[in-house]
Protein backbone atom coordinates (compact mmCIF):
# COMPACT_ATOMS: atom_id res chain seq x y z
CA UNK A 1 0.00 0.00 0.00
CA UNK A 2 1.48 3.19 -0.74
CA UNK A 3 2.16 5.32 2.22
CA UNK A 4 3.60 8.94 3.10
CA UNK A 5 6.03 9.50 5.69
CA UNK A 6 6.71 12.42 7.87
CA UNK A 7 9.91 14.14 9.34
CA UNK A 8 10.63 16.42 12.14
CA UNK A 9 14.23 16.80 10.88
CA UNK A 10 17.23 16.83 13.16
CA UNK A 11 19.50 14.68 14.82
CA UNK A 12 17.25 13.87 17.08
CA UNK A 13 14.32 12.73 14.46
CA UNK A 14 11.01 12.38 14.57
CA UNK A 15 9.16 10.13 12.49
CA UNK A 16 5.60 9.05 11.43
CA UNK A 17 4.45 6.88 8.73
CA UNK A 18 0.86 7.41 7.21
CA UNK A 19 -0.85 4.43 4.84
CA UNK A 20 -2.47 5.68 1.92
CA UNK A 21 -5.79 5.31 4.02
CA UNK A 22 -4.68 8.34 5.59
CA UNK A 23 -4.10 6.43 9.14
CA UNK A 24 -1.38 6.77 10.90
CA UNK A 25 0.43 3.19 10.87
CA UNK A 26 3.89 3.92 13.16
CA UNK A 27 5.78 6.92 14.82
CA UNK A 28 8.87 7.00 16.58
CA UNK A 29 11.54 8.89 17.25
CA UNK A 30 15.33 8.41 16.06
CA UNK A 31 18.70 9.66 17.79
CA UNK A 32 21.55 10.09 14.84
CA UNK A 33 25.01 10.39 16.72
CA UNK A 34 25.94 12.55 13.85
CA UNK A 35 25.65 13.28 9.61
CA UNK A 36 27.05 10.65 8.84
CA UNK A 37 24.61 7.96 10.81
CA UNK A 38 22.06 9.97 9.54
CA UNK A 39 22.91 9.32 6.24
CA UNK A 40 23.47 5.90 6.60
CA UNK A 41 19.94 5.94 8.50
CA UNK A 42 17.78 7.50 5.90
CA UNK A 43 19.19 4.37 3.31
CA UNK A 44 18.39 1.71 5.64
CA UNK A 45 14.79 3.63 6.60
CA UNK A 46 14.00 3.82 2.89
CA UNK A 47 14.97 0.39 2.36
CA UNK A 48 12.87 -1.07 4.63
CA UNK A 49 9.74 1.21 3.44
CA UNK A 50 9.98 0.70 -0.16
CA UNK A 51 5.85 2.09 -0.29
CA UNK A 52 6.88 5.15 0.79
CA UNK A 53 5.96 7.73 -2.03
CA UNK A 54 5.46 10.62 -0.56
CA UNK A 55 7.94 12.73 1.76
CA UNK A 56 7.26 15.42 3.74
CA UNK A 57 9.96 17.49 5.46
CA UNK A 58 9.84 20.12 8.04
CA UNK A 59 13.23 22.20 7.96
CA UNK A 60 15.73 22.81 5.88
CA UNK A 61 19.85 22.81 5.68
CA UNK A 62 22.68 19.77 5.10
CA UNK A 63 19.77 17.14 7.35
CA UNK A 64 16.73 17.94 4.64
CA UNK A 65 19.29 17.50 1.61
CA UNK A 66 20.09 14.37 3.14
CA UNK A 67 16.79 12.81 2.93
CA UNK A 68 15.97 14.73 0.15
CA UNK A 69 18.66 13.84 -2.21
CA UNK A 70 18.05 9.44 -1.11
CA UNK A 71 14.53 9.96 -1.68
CA UNK A 72 14.34 11.41 -4.73
CA UNK A 73 16.95 8.71 -6.27
CA UNK A 74 14.29 6.49 -4.90
CA UNK A 75 11.09 8.55 -7.12
CA UNK A 76 9.87 9.70 -3.96
CA UNK A 77 7.85 13.07 -3.80
CA UNK A 78 9.81 15.59 -1.22
CA UNK A 79 8.01 18.06 0.19
CA UNK A 80 9.73 20.40 2.43
CA UNK A 81 7.98 22.41 5.01
CA UNK A 82 7.91 24.96 7.77
CA UNK A 83 6.69 24.13 11.38
CA UNK A 84 3.93 27.12 10.59
CA UNK A 85 2.50 25.12 7.46
CA UNK A 86 0.91 22.62 10.13
CA UNK A 87 0.83 24.41 13.14
CA UNK A 88 -1.50 27.10 11.39
CA UNK A 89 -3.70 24.36 9.93
CA UNK A 90 -4.58 22.92 13.13
CA UNK A 91 -4.23 25.28 15.90
CA UNK A 92 -5.57 28.64 17.20
CA UNK A 93 -2.94 31.11 17.45
CA UNK A 94 -3.54 31.40 20.79
CA UNK A 95 -2.19 27.75 20.45
CA UNK A 96 0.90 28.57 18.95
CA UNK A 97 2.18 31.14 21.57
CA UNK A 98 5.34 29.80 23.44
CA UNK A 99 6.96 26.81 22.92
CA UNK A 100 5.63 25.09 25.80
CA UNK A 101 1.87 25.46 25.03
CA UNK A 102 2.79 24.55 21.17
CA UNK A 103 4.66 21.30 22.21
CA UNK A 104 1.69 20.46 24.48
CA UNK A 105 -1.13 21.48 21.98
CA UNK A 106 0.98 18.98 19.24
CA UNK A 107 0.84 16.16 22.07
CA UNK A 108 -2.69 16.74 22.65
CA UNK A 109 -3.72 16.47 18.91
CA UNK A 110 -1.35 13.29 17.87
CA UNK A 111 -2.36 11.00 21.12
CA UNK A 112 -5.82 11.78 19.31
CA UNK A 113 -4.49 10.71 15.99
CA UNK A 114 -3.02 7.73 17.41
CA UNK A 115 -6.33 7.08 18.92
CA UNK A 116 -8.17 6.86 15.93
CA UNK A 117 -5.42 5.43 13.30
CA UNK A 118 -5.50 2.50 16.09
CA UNK A 119 -1.76 2.73 16.12
CA UNK A 120 -0.12 1.11 19.46
CA UNK A 121 -0.34 3.78 22.49
CA UNK A 122 2.98 5.60 23.71
CA UNK A 123 4.44 5.21 26.71
CA UNK A 124 5.68 8.48 26.11
CA UNK A 125 5.27 10.32 23.06
CA UNK A 126 8.50 12.81 22.52
CA UNK A 127 7.76 16.26 21.10
CA UNK A 128 9.42 15.36 17.51
CA UNK A 129 7.58 12.12 17.27
CA UNK A 130 4.38 14.52 18.19
CA UNK A 131 5.41 17.18 15.76
CA UNK A 132 6.12 14.25 12.88
CA UNK A 133 2.44 12.60 13.25
CA UNK A 134 1.14 16.28 12.77
CA UNK A 135 3.55 16.97 9.50
CA UNK A 136 2.31 13.68 8.32
CA UNK A 137 -1.15 14.46 9.21
CA UNK A 138 -0.56 17.68 7.32
CA UNK A 139 0.68 16.10 4.44
CA UNK A 140 -2.34 13.46 3.62
CA UNK A 141 -4.70 16.10 3.80
CA UNK A 142 -2.69 17.80 1.28
CA UNK A 143 -2.34 15.07 -0.90
CA UNK A 144 -5.82 14.11 -0.84
CA UNK A 145 -5.77 11.10 1.03
CA UNK A 146 -7.89 12.57 3.93
CA UNK A 147 -10.58 14.78 2.37
CA UNK A 148 -10.22 17.14 5.79
CA UNK A 149 -9.78 17.20 9.27
CA UNK A 150 -12.83 14.87 10.31
CA UNK A 151 -14.36 16.29 13.90
CA UNK A 152 -13.88 12.56 15.21
CA UNK A 153 -10.38 13.06 15.28
CA UNK A 154 -10.80 16.41 17.11
CA UNK A 155 -13.48 14.82 19.29
CA UNK A 156 -11.86 11.54 21.00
Amino acid sequence: MPSLLAVDLGLRTGLALYGADARLSWYRSQHYANRTSLRRGVHGLLDTCPEVLHLVLEGGGPIAEIWARDARRRGILVRQIAAEDWRRRFFDPSDQRGRDRSKHSADVLARRIIEWSGAPRPTSLRHDAAEAILIGLWGVLEIGWLPALSPEILDL
